[in-house]
């Protein structure tokens, strides 16, 4: 098979999406299919809507036999201003547009469908990857498109499929957020990223949770597949508990929050939970390690009122190496997020054996047994992240039994060889519908 992945990032960027696709992307390779990359070249994830940050100078470039091809983005003038206010009004256009009947109705011919995919192409702007996709005419037999909040690309990518008369193969990673009404969900359900998602010949759902919402969206049963997440356990093998400790001066029990540093990220409320049990007499280090959004930095600043305390460590993007020092390190991880449709970090923390805290939110609660292998609390509820914290800070043996069922789910259903086990046979069906047509 020739295959196009178009994606928003791609190695060397750091993420969920950019390792689910390079480990599904590099396993096609070793299989004997022909893989090339569609992507921007963002290499701060920030400069996909803000000019101000860095991007990557290499565009095109061959990575562990996958072929990578980078495409500029384009920036309107005070982008981090512009892009977020744009995306706004395309979510307010799009819950006016569910008040009007389409005669199309909600196929992508519609004419609000249309729409919407005219005004999104903007967020972010690719002009060079919608060009290429026009003009690659025969190259490909699948193309499978990643992360439907990043529909600009999508949409050029799913309309060069039924061009080319290929099968378009998806992977939404929807964030469903804590309700339904929540604006996060609203920015991932607009109208025209439902169309696209039922247009796809297969949608690779992460969750039950996920496979249930696609099937209220209309998407056929039959064409929905839960393909998951996983990680490599060797590649994170080694770490070193007193290592990170020296390196870092950690020298209380450890709350790790990994991951980016965002308030849908749930860092926030990390933070202020740990403020809780600190002024309650509970002794324990936070450890925020991942990419320091500017608006956390700014809240931070403010909420500190010009003293940190010692017991708060910030240190942004670590090395893999020092992921799993801390990793090692760590009592337990917290990852309170409503932006995330599983949540890798998770499979990271049990494979050490940390039992973990959630947020009841995406498809987390279906990640997260809770009591079991964790805890899940409602997103935004800093109180009951503060007291599961404490229950597994005071109690060494339930947080060890906790992380130990994490660690047997791990190895028996959360590798990526699992998670490419499932997923592979859609890309072979798709190719054989494509050879034998009813």
């Amino acid at each position: 098979m020739r295959i196009l992945h178009v994606v928003q990032r791609y190695w060397p960027g750091v993420g969920g999406a950019e390792k689910h696709l390079q480990e599904i992307s590099e396993r096609l390779v070793r299989d004997g299919h022909e893989v090339t990359v569609y992507t921007t070249d963002a290499g701060d994830f920030q400069y996909l809507w803000d000019g101000r940050k860095t991007p990557l100078e290499t565009l095109e470039e061959v990575h562990n036999g996958v072929t990578i091809r980078r495409f500029r983005l384009r920036h309107f003038p005070l982008s981090y201003r512009t892009f977020p206010a744009m995306r706004r009004a395309l979510v307010m256009l799009s819950d006016l547009a569910s008040l009007w009947p389409d005669a199309l109705g909600e196929r992508m011919e519609g004419v609000w469908v249309n729409l919407l995919f005219r005004l999104a192409h903007y967020m972010p702007w690719v002009p060079g990857l919608a060009r290429a996709l026009r003009e690659a005419h025969g190259q490909f037999d699948v193309v499978a498109g990643m992360t439907i909040h990043y529909e600009s690309l999508l949409e050029p990518a799913w309309r060069h499929a039924r061009r080319e008369h290929i099968p378009f193969l998806l992977y939404p990673l929807i964030h469903l957020a804590e309700s339904e009404r929540s604006s996060l969900r609203r920015y991932h359900t607009m109208r025209h990223q439902l169309a696209l998602a039922r247009a796809s010949d297969v949608v690779f759902a992460q969750t039950g949770l996920e496979r249930d919402f696609w099937i209220r969206q209309g998407v056929a049963p039959e064409r929905i597949v839960i393909g998951g997440v996983g990680i490599n356990p060797w590649e994170l093998a080694g770490g070193d508990a007193a290592r990170a400790r020296a390196r870092f001066g950690l020298a209380r029990p450890i709350v790790l929050a990994l991951g980016a540093a965002a308030y849908d990220k749930g860092t926030f409320h990390t933070v202020e939970a740990m403020r809780r049990l600190w002024a309650r007499g509970v002794e324990a280090d936070l450890v925020i390690a991942g990419a320091v959004t500017d608006g956390f930095a700014r809240w931070l600043r403010a909420s500190e009122r010009g003293k940190r305390d010692p017991r708060l460590r910030v240190l942004g993007s670590v090395s893999d190496a020092e992921k799993c020092d801390l990793l090692a390190a760590a009592s337990v991880l917290a990852l309170p997020s409503r932006t995330d449709s599983f949540g890798i970090v998770f499979l990271e923390a049990w494979l050490y054996g940390l039992p973990v805290v959630g947020a009841a939110a995406g498809g987390i609660p279906d990640v997260i047994v809770d009591g079991q292998d964790g805890y899940v609390v409602p997103f935004g509820d800093v109180e009951a992240l503060a007291q599961k914290l404490a229950r597994l800070l005071a109690d060494p043996d339930l947080a060890r039994r906790m992380g130990e069922a994490g660690r047997r789910k791990v190895l028996a259903q959360h590798t990526w060889d699992h998670v490419y086990a499932r997923v592979r046979p859609s890309y072979e069906r798709a190719c054989e519908r494509r050879s034998n047509p009813v």
